[in-house]
């Protein structure tokens, strides 16, 4: 069965407004309509750099206890979460998982691992 979500933990992780602390969630592969219906928001065409705010909105399914996340939660992450995210959604979506294959420079033996995130 082919995965298509993905846990992570954030490395600061977003405090609510009842001062909550959330770290673990849960973000799945985006689909083509994921990148291109935000281009249509007024506020990615006022700021191009707004698409990865609309982006992961639209893509983290979970965060903590929090099931349905909108574009002012991830305004509100520290700077190292957003970066985070940023990274693990590449990786998930440029890979469609977290591990990789690589063989080994003595032995030429090949394994996956699992690769840690910026900030892990």
């Amino acid at each position: 069965m082919h995965q298509t979500e993905f846990p992570f933990t954030l490395p600061h992780g977003y405090i609510d407004a009842e001062g909550c602390l959330h770290r673990e969630g849960i973000m799945r592969l985006s689909k083509a309509a994921d990148e291109i219906i935000p281009l249509r928001d007024p506020r990615v065409q006022r700021n191009s750099g707004y698409l990865v705010i609309i982006l992961l909105a639209r893509v983290i399914t979970r965060l903590g206890t929090i099931d349905q996340l909108n574009t002012k939660i991830i305004e509100e992450l520290f700077s190292g979460d957003f970066a985070y995210l940023q990274d693990f959604y590449q990786r998930i979506n440029h890979n469609g998982n977290t591990r990789f294959r690589v063989t080994c420079p003595h032995c030429s033996g090949e394994f996956e691992v699992e690769t840690s995130p910026v900030g892990e």
